[in-house]
């Protein structure tokens, strides 16, 4: 009787532990995963936060300044207590509320569009703790999720796709290979000069007591950059490749913490809901279908709610995908059918409940577990629409300077 043959060990399991040890820390240090998801991470959150302040410009002085509920002393005492960080406690006087808000707008514009992303993006985080820690009731729940992406949206490499950033490194990258000699760069350096003097006189001049984590933070982000940028102009060798090997591992790290967010987020949701009777009976969706507030479009909540079976499809669909979705993370076909009806789920939020700013908030927070090939393709045609609209032809000239030029004019738009 003959003795089977043992099915091949795959080369990969043959491998010793310290090589595959080594790739996969080449793996999370080399390069800059998930580019594009962080693009449009980057994109939604900024988008978020800038539809929300302008929104709410009428009513600002209400919400967050000297017209709020939510009093000076009153948040004074909070702010002590649980030691938030808010540059609008530094003066109560309108002229500085009114810059504070207008560099939160400006810096979510900058951050969408990705013009200097690591300056902006510590901008962004600041205006965004400010006014949500000035007054900490106003907010419908994606308030938290959009307080914690901002912080990290510091760390993350967002800017390698999709942005004025990445645009600037393509064009020095055509010009490199031509020859040509490189453009001096003057924008970012004063940029970061005007932000250390303004770092340098917050630190001076305000009372950090409560809050030193946060200075202490800044400080370190102005210094790394101010390391960075003398590395890259003086020692582009060795020193580089170790700071660039950082950024990946801090970037990485950081779209790490994001998807764990996610999942504790959703898993936690459901188990809670499981445990609630309303859930278990499959009724917890006709109660806010049935309150004012939650209810902006009343002929339309009530035609849903009038259907039990709806209801009740509903109500369980939700736990179901919440609950499930952190395990379908080892199945990708499975994961983006539950990531597309999670996504639907919130656009029905923002529709039925008028919630727009919640689920705005928890599609660009699941918009991390997108595939590569679908946001290619999406940006790939978001391109093609923008070229249709310029009127650009796809080798990036105008119809016109084709006709002037000849099929190969000198004159091309770069970008």
């Amino acid at each position: 009787m003959s003795t089977p043959t043992p099915a091949p060990t795959p080369a990969r399991a043959r491998e010793p532990f310290d090589r595959r040890l080594a790739r996969a820390v080449q793996t999370v240090t080399g390069r800059s995963l998930g580019p594009h998801q962080s693009a449009i991470v980057r994109i939604g959150f900024s988008l978020t936060w800038l539809l929300f302040l302008l929104r709410e410009l009428p009513h600002r002085h209400l919400l967050y300044g000297f017209e709020s509920p939510w009093s000076w002393g009153m948040a004074e005492r909070l702010i002590a207590d649980n030691r938030a960080f808010t540059v609008l406690m530094w003066s109560d006087g309108r002229i500085w509320f009114e810059v504070v808000y207008g560099l939160a707008v400006l810096s979510a514009v900058l951050l969408m569009v990705g013009w200097r992303t690591r300056a902006v993006s510590v901008v962004f985080m600041v205006g965004v703790l400010s006014l949500q820690n000035r007054a900490v009731f106003v907010g419908d729940g994606g308030d938290n999720v959009l307080h914690l992406a901002a912080i990290y949206l510091v760390l993350a490499r967002c800017s390698r796709v999709w942005s004025l950033d990445a645009r600037r490194e393509a064009r020095e990258a055509r010009a490199a290979r031509a020859g040509e000699p490189p453009r001096r760069d003057l924008t970012g350096p004063l940029l970061w000069v005007v932000l250390g003097g303004f770092l340098m006189a917050a630190t001076w001049f305000s009372d950090v007591s409560g809050e030193w984590w946060m200075p202490v933070l800044l400080w370190v982000l102005w210094l790394g950059n101010a390391l960075w940028w003398l590395v890259r102009r003086y020692a582009p060798g060795e020193p580089r490749t170790l700071l660039d090997a950082l950024a990946n591992l801090a970037h990485n790290a950081t779209l790490l913490v994001l998807m764990a967010e996610v999942c504790l987020i959703y898993a936690t949701a459901g188990w809670y809901k499981i445990q609630g009777s309303r859930w278990q009976d499959g009724t917890a969706l006709y109660y806010p279908l049935h309150l004012d507030y939650f209810t902006p479009w009343p002929a339309l909540s009530e035609l849903l709610a009038a259907s039990g079976i709806m209801v009740m499809v509903l109500t369980y669909g939700t736990v179901i995908v919440q609950v499930a979705f952190p395990f379908t993370l080892f199945n990708r076909k499975v994961k983006n059918v539950l990531l597309v009806a999670m996504m639907l789920e919130h656009a029905g939020i923002a529709l039925l409940l008028g919630l727009p700013f919640f689920s705005l908030a928890m599609i660009s927070a699941d918009a991390v577990f997108l595939p590569t090939v679908f946001l290619v393709a999406l940006g790939a045609r978001v391109t093609r629409v923008r070229d249709r609209l310029l009127r650009r032809t796809p080798d990036g000239t105008l119809p016109e300077q084709r006709r002037v030029d000849g099929e190969y004019g000198p004159r091309t738009l770069v970008g």
